[in-house]
């Protein structure tokens, strides 16, 4: 008999699975389940996208791309970071196109981090970050965001986290699962504490987009004194309704490029070949597109959390991403038993808040990324789930 144990990385195996695909696998085998569970835009990638897909293929064009990818979209993607932020990348430098943004989130820490150091991290926030950072062998540092905050990063909370080993601190903003996002003055202020340490920045910035009311989304490559130490990392999945295709980028200094790009090429070669004459297309040509489902989910923004707030459960107005985080501590249920009831009794599906960090207790991640007639459908279930709760 073979011991596996003994084969597998210790430090691989203490990385617990993702909590958000529990629930997922949970409603797969059910029957007549309503999941707003997944963080998938539900519209189709726009067909002009598809048919830039389409026609490469059809042309032959199955070959690989240099590893950093295309020069057409790398130019494509710097003028979409001068266009909408006002910033320069250098296309042929300081660009890397990848695996979704996943793997940009996994190269960056990769190239980074020596064993022992310290990443700061606000939670809640997506699972992908503390155990990419021990992967890395680095120490995930963790500062828990408040739902009286808005769940936004304090500059105070983030100088208190720093220690003489940081290295490096993670902004996932517009947030998944709060729907939180940062504006221009608290980016500032976390910049003054950025540079008085000497730290780098992760900025995970794939729902740029989705930003809601007069609030535009504003990268913290934009303050002064942030473009030489940020990386960015961004992509297509959800602003052009691209999950599917599995691109993303990187933006940043030279010198850092240089080193995630060899990590790219000697992990992933290059990124999907049709995908990327897709993104061209999309970076052309999308912003109708985008405009359009950036509306679309603002209307249904307003019905989940108008709804939530009508039945009791408090929700502050998230205006990034498409996920709202209600409370659910007047229930007297833990955010596992509440998910894990409301499955088996309704058969909707959401997400425990903990997945997302132990600041999650109390809260559910919902998505609003569905059609009107699904969230109706799931909202009427859960009132129902509620007022049965409270007859006991």
């Amino acid at each position: 008999m073979i011991d596996y144990n003994n084969f597998i990385n210790k430090k691989i195996s203490t990385v617990k699975p993702s909590g958000i695909r529990k629930f997922f696998d949970i409603a797969n085998e059910m029957d007549d389940v309503i999941s707003l569970s997944i963080g998938e835009p539900d519209f189709q990638t726009p067909w002009h996208i598809r048919e830039e897909g389409i026609n490469s293929l059809k042309k032959g064009k199955t070959w690989y791309s240099p590893n950093r990818g295309f020069a057409e979209l790398r130019e494509e993607i710097a003028a979409y970071y001068k266009r909408r932020f006002g910033i320069e990348y250098d296309a042929k430098k300081q660009t890397l196109v990848t695996v979704g943004g996943s793997e940009a989130i996994d190269l960056v820490f990769r190239t980074l981090l020596d064993p022992g150091d310290e990443v700061i991290i606000p939670e809640p926030s997506f699972v992908c970050y503390e155990p990419l950072t021990v992967m890395a062998d680095g120490v995930p540092v963790i500062i828990n965001t408040k739902n009286e905050d808005n769940f936004r990063l304090k500059a105070s909370d983030l100088r208190a986290a720093i220690t003489p080993k940081t290295k490096l601190l993670v902004l996932p903003f517009p947030n998944n699962p709060t729907g939180a996002i940062m504006e221009r003055k608290d980016l500032e202020e976390i910049a003054e504490v950025i540079r008085e340490h000497n730290l780098f920045v992760l900025s995970d910035e794939i729902y740029c987009e989705l930003t809601y009311g007069n609030k535009n989304h504003v990268s913290i490559a934009e303050i002064d004194g942030m473009y030489e130490r940020t990386i960015v990392v961004n992509g297509f999945s959800k602003s052009y309704a691209m999950t599917g295709w599995r691109l993303g980028y990187a933006l940043g200094p030279v010198p850092v490029i240089a080193q995630m790009t060899k990590l790219h090429q000697y992990g992933i070669m290059s990124a999907p070949t049709t995908a990327q004459y897709a993104a061209i297309e999309a970076l052309r040509n999308g912003d109708r597109d985008v405009e359009m489902m950036r509306g679309e989910y603002d209307m249904r923004r307003r019905l989940v959390v108008d709804s939530f707030n009508a039945m009791g459960l408090t929700c502050f107005e998230p205006l990034g991403a498409f996920y709202v985080f209600p409370c659910i501590k007047s229930t007297g249920l833990t955010s596992e038993e509440f998910c894990t009831r409301l499955i088996v009794d309704k058969h909707v599906a959401v997400v425990p808040g903990t997945a997302f960090g132990e600041s999650g207790e109390g809260f559910v991640r919902v998505s609003y990324s569905y059609s009107i007639k699904h969230l109706k459908i799931a909202l009427e279930r859960i009132k129902e789930f509620l007022e049965e709760l409270k007859k006991g």
